[in-house]
C-alpha cells in the first residue's frame, strides 16, 4: 500500500516488539496476528498459546505503557455453538484450544489494559494478502480443477467479506474498551455458502458435496452454530454487504 511501511518482527520476542513500538511510536495498534487454524492449535497447543495468548498480552502491555488505542481481533470460536445467535453479552464457552486461547487473550489483555477493544470476527472471505493465502482461494482452485469438495450442512456461520470487516475494525478504534461483533448479515451453512460461491464464480455446483461434521473426523471439535448478533456494531456504523454482493466484489478483485 502506498505510504505504508512493512516492518517484520517476531511477535513472540517481546524485546523485538518493544523495539518496533519505540521506532513507530504508534497512536493505535490493531493486533491481528494469530495461529488461527483450530486443528493446528490442537496439535501444537504450547506454540499456539505462546502466540495467541503470550504475544497478545505483551502487546497489550506495551499499548498500556503508551496509552495508545489497542484493538484485538478475536473470533466467533470463543462460543460453543449451542446458543446462537451470540451477542456481546453471551458467555464464552469454547470447545477447543484455539477458542480457549482467544478467550484467555481477551480476558488477560483487558486486565493489562482495560481500554483494549475486542472485535470478534466471523468466518471471512476475500482476496489474500501478500503474506497469506485466503481460505477460499484453495476452494475456488480445486473446483476449477474439477475436484469435489465436502462442505458441512450442519455448521452455521455469519460469513463476511474481509474488506467490510476491515472497515469495521477501523471503526472500532473510536470505541475504547468496547466488545463488538463484526459478523455478516446472513446465517448460512458452509454448504449453502459453497453453492453461492459456485453461482458467483460460474463453477459447477455438483462438485459441492453435502456432508455432516460427524462424517469428517478432525482434531478440533466443530461448533454447530457460531452465528454472531452484530446489532451493536451495526448501530455504530458497521455495514457489511450481503453475501451475493460481497461475492461479486470478491470475484471482481480476483479477476
Amino acid at each position: 500500500m502506498d505510504g505504508v511501511d512493512a516492518i517484520q518482527a517476531d511477535i513472540g520476542d517481546v524485546r523485538a516488539v518493544r523495539n518496533v513500538f519505540s521506532r513507530v511510536r504508534p497512536d493505535a495498534v490493531i493486533h491481528c496476528a494469530a495461529i488461527s487454524q483450530p486443528n493446528e492449535c490442537e496439535k501444537n497447543p504450547a506454540l499456539s498459546h505462546s502466540v495467541n495468548v503470550g504475544a497478545a498480552c505483551a502487546i497489550a502491555g506495551l499499548c498500556a505503557e503508551r496509552r495508545c488505542a489497542c484493538v484485538f481481533t478475536s473470533t466467533d470460536q470463543v462460543f460453543d455453538g449451542e446458543h446462537a445467535p451470540y451477542d456481546e453479552n453471551a458467555a464464552v464457552a469454547p470447545l477447543h484450544h484455539y477458542g480457549r486461547q482467544k478467550a484467555e487473550a481477551e480476558r488477560r489483555m483487558r486486565e493489562l489494559y482495560p481500554a483494549t477493544t475486542i472485535c470478534r470476527l466471523p468466518l471471512m472471505f476475500g482476496p489474500p494478502s501478500p503474506s497469506s493465502h485466503g481460505f477460499f482461494q484453495s476452494f475456488i482452485a480445486a473446483l476449477k480443477m474439477g475436484d469435489r469438495i465436502r462442505l458441512f450442512t450442519d455448521e452455521i456461520r455469519t460469513p463476511a467479506f474481509s474488506e467490510c470487516v476491515a472497515r469495521g475494525i477501523f471503526l472500532s478504534l473510536r470505541y475504547p474498551a468496547a466488545v463488538l461483533h463484526l459478523g455478516g448479515r446472513e446465517r448460512l451453512s458452509r454448504y449453502e455458502f459453497g453453492l453461492l460461491m459456485c453461482e458467483a464464480f460460474g463453477l459447477n455446483k455438483n462438485l459441492i458435496v453435502p456432508s455432516l461434521r460427524a462424517d469428517v473426523p478432525l482434531p478440533a471439535p466443530r461448533p454447530r452454530d457460531l452465528s454472531l448478533d452484530s446489532t451493536r456494531a451495526y448501530a455504530l456504523g458497521y455495514n457489511p454487504c450481503h453475501i451475493r454482493e460481497a461475492l461479486e466484489r470478491f470475484k471482481n478483485v480476483q479477476t
